[in-house]
């Protein structure tokens, strides 16, 4: 446990505390058993290191933090790392990375039955499997999936502006005034186009020279490691996959032809459909269908997107399509605030919101034609500062988390 105990002092030494994500405040951390799940590179170990280290003094040993992929636990397992730790008076346990062990949940299930004190705190993979065939744990947790920055957020960490995120009725309700306040602070599109290139994932901040290399990484590990570990993709395909990816950061939403996908990656057409439905689990692509209702596991989706900008600048060969980074754009902040997106419907607008609010995506020339006889509807205009009526700025769309 002493060795445990020092590598936890050593993460906390080193954790940055000069910023901390609105997310931590999302997270009932009194529950028994919590997990974070995101993508690779997000800040899900940041987060948790941060919270002990504002809710527990330096040297206290009622708390601590570990990862599942570590060498410790290649001689213990997690049922004796909790043994050991409520004997010593241990409160509450952050096991990161727990997706690394196999069998976690059945050793999960058993600790929180067995030490009904000890408060866990788990990340994971966004593929990570609460039921696994070994242990239903959904009924004991609480889920919570971590996003990478908003453009408020990138704000922040980037030019030091401290603004407070707007939620979507609020916005819709009075742009004019929301508009008004932030240009009173700065000039959005001068950061805008750097965000959409850079900002998503907090990494950008530690090495932004590196940053492509690294993003290529967390891409390359999510489908060579996680999709073969947890969704079982054959090791001979994952250079298919990447090819499907490639195909998708170069077509246009609305082109979703999934036999000219299947023939561009050389993957069979039910192949592609099941890999598509994997590479949004692992947040990599996000489907859009005009129902979710109604959605069976292998449909053809209506529009597919790459899961954020960021993404589709790495991987589209030439300079990605305008209209596709803005669509990606607002999908990415609208899901990541929480929202439904579902495609509205063809001549009907590009988003339908929370199965009530219709969102046109364009230009700065971009008309209300569209969707001129749709009740509660929007343009998301780009290049554009000021609201006017219905017609919002796309950058507004990031303040909403």
């Amino acid at each position: 446990m002493e060795s445990l105990f020092k590598r936890h002092d050593a993460y906390l030494s080193t954790v940055p505390m000069e910023y901390t994500r609105d997310f931590m405040q999302r997270v009932n951390w009194q529950s028994r058993l919590i997990v974070i799940r995101g993508p690779k590179g997000v800040g899900k170990s940041t987060l948790m290191q941060q919270y002990i280290k504002q809710n527990f003094s330096s040297g206290d040993r009622h708390v601590l933090y570990c990862s599942a992929d570590t060498n410790y636990f290649a001689a213990h397992t997690l049922l004796d790392l909790a043994d050991n730790f409520v004997k010593m008076g241990g409160k509450w346990l952050f096991i990161d990375e727990v997706h690394k062990y196999p069998g976690w949940s059945r050793e999960i299930k058993e600790i929180y039955d067995l030490y009904r004190e000890l408060h866990i705190v788990l990340s994971g993979s966004s593929l990570i499997q609460i039921n696994d065939g070994q242990a239903d744990l959904s009924r004991r947790i609480l889920i919570y999936d971590m996003p990478g920055l908003s453009f408020r957020e990138f704000l922040h960490l980037d030019v030091g502006l401290e603004i407070k995120p707007v939620s979507l009725k609020q916005l819709l309700e009075n742009p004019e005034e929301f508009c008004m306040d932030i240009i009173s602070l700065c000039h959005p599109l001068e950061h805008f186009g750097r965000y959409l290139q850079f900002g998503y994932y907090p990494f950008y901040f530690e090495q932004k020279q590196e940053y492509y290399d690294k993003l290529e990484n967390t891409i390359n590990y999510i489908i060579d490691v996680e999709l073969t570990k947890f969704r079982g993709l054959d090791v001979g395909y994952t250079r298919q996959v990447k090819a499907l990816l490639h195909v998708i950061s170069q077509m246009t939403p609305y082109e979703v032809d999934i036999a000219k996908l299947s023939k561009a990656s050389g993957i069979s057409r039910l192949s592609t459909l099941k890999y598509l439905a994997h590479l949004e689990e692992a947040r990599l692509i996000r489907r859009l269908f005009t129902d979710l209702k109604t959605v069976t596991d292998l449909q053809k989706p209506d529009k597919i997107f790459l899961d954020n900008s960021n993404q589709l600048y790495l991987l589209c060969i030439e300079r990605p399509e305008k209209g596709t980074v803005r669509e990606t754009f607002l999908a990415n902040q609208l899901a990541s605030a929480g929202h439904t997106v579902e495609y509205a419907g063809y001549k009907r607008g590009d988003f339908r919101i929370d199965d009530s609010i219709i969102i046109e995506v364009g230009g700065q020339d971009k008309n209300f034609s569209q969707i001129a006889d749709q009740e509660n509807a929007y343009v998301a205009a780009d290049d554009i500062e000021f609201a006017y009526m219905r017609k919002i700025p796309l950058w507004a769309f990031g303040f909403l988390y």
